[in-house]
C-alpha cells in the first residue's frame, strides 16, 4: 500500500485524531490505563506537571518552516483553527490529516474537543510516513496501543515558545512525561521531534506541530 492510499485508508476509518486522550488527566482519581477500549472522559483544568511556571511568556504569532503549508484564509487558516476546537480545527489543516484519522479512530474527537488549556504535539501526515508500515498498520489495529500513543501527544495545560519549549518537563496524558527544548525558533521535543510549526491557536488548545511521531516510554 502506497502512502497515499495508506492515508485515505486511515482517513476513512478514523475522524478525529487530535482528540487523544485526555481521560488521564480529567481527576486524581482516575487511574484507569489509557489502553482502556472506551473513550476518555475529557480532564479537569488542573495543569499537568511541568517545570516550566504557567505565566511563562509567549510568541504571539506562530512561526516555523511547516507554518508555509497552513492555508492563508478559511477554516483551515491560523485565523479559522483560533475559532474551532482543537481536533475540529486540526480536521481542517491539511498537513494533519493522518493524526486526525488516528484520533478519530481512538474515538478521542469529543475528549479533545471538550478539554480546556491543554497542548496537542501534532505529527504531521510526513511524520506518520516515517514509521514502517508493519508498525503503522500494527498501531492503527490496536485501539488500545493507538490511545496510549495519541494521549502521549497531550499534556494537561498550555505549552508555548518561547519559554514553555525552551527548557522544560510535561506530565502527559498518558501518565508518561516529555521534555522540551531549545530557543528562538528552533525547539525539539525528546530530542528527537523538530517544532516545525508552533504556537497554533484553537478555541481550546495550543497545537505545536512537530515532524516526529512521539512514542511513550515502555
Amino acid at each position: 500500500m502506497n502512502t497515499q492510499s495508506r492515508r485515505l485508508a486511515l482517513a476513512v476509518s478514523a475522524a478525529a485524531l487530535l482528540p487523544l486522550a485526555l481521560a488521564a488527566c480529567s481527576d486524581s482519581k482516575d487511574s484507569s490505563d489509557s489502553a482502556s477500549s472506551s473513550a476518555p472522559a475529557a480532564p479537569s483544568s488542573a495543569p499537568a506537571t511541568s517545570s516550566v511556571p504557567s505565566s511563562a511568556a509567549a510568541m504571539t504569532e506562530p512561526f516555523g518552516p511547516g507554518c508555509a503549508a497552513v492555508p492563508k484564509a478559511g477554516s483551515g487558516s491560523f485565523d479559522g483553527m483560533a475559532k474551532d476546537p482543537v481536533a475540529t480545527a486540526a480536521s481542517h489543516n491539511p498537513a494533519l490529516s493522518t493524526l486526525v484519522a488516528a484520533v478519530q479512530k481512538a474515538g478521542l474527537v469529543d475528549t479533545l474537543n471538550s478539554a480546556q488549556g491543554i497542548t496537542v504535539f501534532a505529527p504531521t501526515d510526513d511524520a506518520f510516513d516515517k514509521l514502517p508500515k508493519a508498525t503503522l498498520d500494527k498501531v492503527l489495529a490496536d485501539k488500545a496501543m493507538l490511545t496510549k500513543i495519541l494521549t502521549y501527544h497531550v499534556v494537561g495545560q498550555p505549552v508555548k515558545a518561547p519559554d514553555g519549549l525552551s527548557h522544560g518537563t510535561y506530565t502527559t496524558l498518558e501518565k508518561g512525561t516529555l521534555t522540551t527544548s531549545g530557543s528562538g525558533e528552533s525547539y525539539k521535543v525528546n530530542n528527537t521531534a523538530n517544532v516545525v510549526c508552533g504556537n497554533v491557536s484553537t478555541a481550546n488548545a495550543t497545537v505545536q506541530i512537530i515532524d516526529t511521531v512521539l512514542m511513550p516510554p515502555k
